[in-house]
């Protein structure tokens, strides 16, 4: 049955200790790491036996026969619950859910943006588990005191919207707002700026806004440890690219913490020939991984890419932004094009706290023209950008006019699948929300009905001045 690699560190803050030794047997829901400081609870995910045990990860020989029994937590009391499962941020950084949950706030908003290009296992599940992912936010709702929860999902993804109208329907608590389909939609101080109208300082957490950001899976997760006691050892993944079952995005509910990225794939039907690289995570934010890379609790998608363009050694400048990929990942993508990287700027709107870089108004970029100038002059032929769709689209009004060749570090994803690359905004930063879609929908039904009644009766209304005039028919 081969191994399965559970890492001791799956969260934000420090690594877990293990509390296996080498031969002990375990089953799924067998608590065999605890944190020693922030961290949360790790769990097998499998029936097997403790092999080895090193400084980063606790390995197991699965058993050939694998139940689907787990050991259950114990306990009534649902924050405990929490904690005691192991929960984390499903979709991010890893913020243990526990420590989230000790602040009493008026909102919990709820991020359903799938933001990142092709994943989708967030959608999926809203569809197929809604109520569990509803009770999941009135669970939160209950232990924070919140007044309202939110669900922040992009218009365009209309059945999971139509669920959780459908579930939500019979309780005033609830609400959705719909976000538009642009990156990067899902960022936490972008939720908190769309739905409540704040604007944090890249410093504040949401709690400043008397909100708290829970994203999809974590609810799911955390209905599962208190209806279930379940311990938290799944993981919802997305796996695409290029593969033999063809380059639509599949998705695996409920996938063992610790399995390998090649499992996955082949689970996917198998690599198609060549490949460029493997990303674990989204095209934005993912990076490259090899094949016996075990997932975790914060693994979203695994993408596998077509080979990259060759620049044979052509001077390229890296313009790195809060949103994409860190210097680290540019300067990898920009190797493995073949380029010679020969200067590095920032993206005007980075502010970096605590060694990472956030970015002061996600989603809205005043320009870029200073930064392309500065690559330009450096001697650059291209630039690779990792920009979010307003940036990008900044870049391209003033890198095009100075003969610089635009590389998102996105587009050997998206060519792979055949979708276009990002460069200029197409698409509207505002939708209607689902109150005025209803008004317009009904007016408009409204209008036609009129229209309809007026020509059959052949009548013909002019208004004098251009203004309204009521009119009264009596109908026999």
């Amino acid at each position: 049955m081969g191994l399965q690699k559970i890492l001791l560190q799956q969260h934000v803050g420090t690594l877990c200790q293990a509390v296996v030794n080498v031969g002990d047997k375990v089953k799924k829901g067998s608590l065999i790491a605890k944190p020693t400081g922030l961290g949360a609870n790790i769990f097998s995910s499998v029936y097997g036996e403790v092999k080895e045990i090193t400084k980063d990860a606790i390995i197991i020989k699965k058993d050939e026969n694998q139940a689907e029994e787990f050991i259950k937590l114990e306990g009534e009391d649902k924050f405990q619950l929490i904690k005691d499962a192991g929960i984390v941020g499903m979709g991010g950084a890893g913020f243990p859910t526990s420590v989230k949950l000790g602040t009493k706030v008026k909102y919990i908003l709820v991020n359903a943006a799938e933001c990142e290009p092709l994943l989708h296992h967030n959608i999926d599940q809203i569809i197929e588990k809604t109520d569990m992912t509803i009770r999941g936010l009135k669970y939160v709702m209950e232990i924070c005191g919140a007044q309202k929860g939110i669900f922040a999902i992009k218009a365009k993804n209309e059945k999971a919207i139509d669920a959780l109208v459908e579930g939500c329907k019979d309780d005033n608590s609830l609400d959705i707002h719909l976000l538009a389909d642009i990156y990067p939609m899902g960022e936490e101080r972008a939720i908190v700026r769309e739905v409540l109208g704040i604007l944090l300082k890249p410093t504040e957490l949401p709690s400043v806004a008397d909100a708290i950001v829970i994203n999809v899976e974590t609810l799911l997760r955390i209905a599962e440890a208190i209806d279930f006691r379940k311990p938290c050892f799944s993981k919802n993944i997305t796996v695409v690219g290029k593969l033999n079952k063809g380059t639509d995005p599949q998705v695996f509910m409920n996938v063992p913490i610790g399995t390998s990225v090649k499992e996955l794939i082949n689970m996917a039907g198998g690599i198609d020939g060549d490949y460029g690289e493997i990303i674990m995570g989204g095209p934005f934010t993912g990076k490259a991984c090899d094949l016996d890379t075990p997932i975790a609790k914060t693994t979203g998608g695994i993408i596998v890419t077509k080979p990259f363009e060759d620049l044979q050694g052509e001077k390229m400048g890296l313009l790195v932004c809060a949103c994409g990929g860190d210097e680290e990942r540019m300067k990898d993508i920009a190797h493995k094009m073949n380029a010679e990287v020969i200067c590095v700027q920032k993206c005007k709107q980075a502010i970096e706290v605590k060694n990472d870089l956030k970015c002061e108004n996600p989603g809205n970029c005043p320009g870029q023209a200073l930064n392309v100038m500065n690559i330009k002059k450096a001697g650059a032929k291209h630039i690779l950008i990792g920009n979010c769709t307003d940036c990008s689209n900044t870049v391209m009004a003033s890198a095009s006019k100075m003969n610089l060749e635009v590389h998102h570090q996105t587009d050997h994803v998206l060519q792979t699948v055949g979708k276009d690359v990002i460069r200029y905004m197409t698409t509207s930063k505002h939708v209607p929300q689902i109150n005025e879609r209803f008004e317009e929908i009904n007016t408009l039904s409204l209008k036609e009905e009129l229209q309809s009644f007026l020509n059959e009766n052949n009548i013909v209304i002019n208004l004098k001045n251009g203004k309204d005039i009521n009119i009264e028919f009596i109908v026999d």
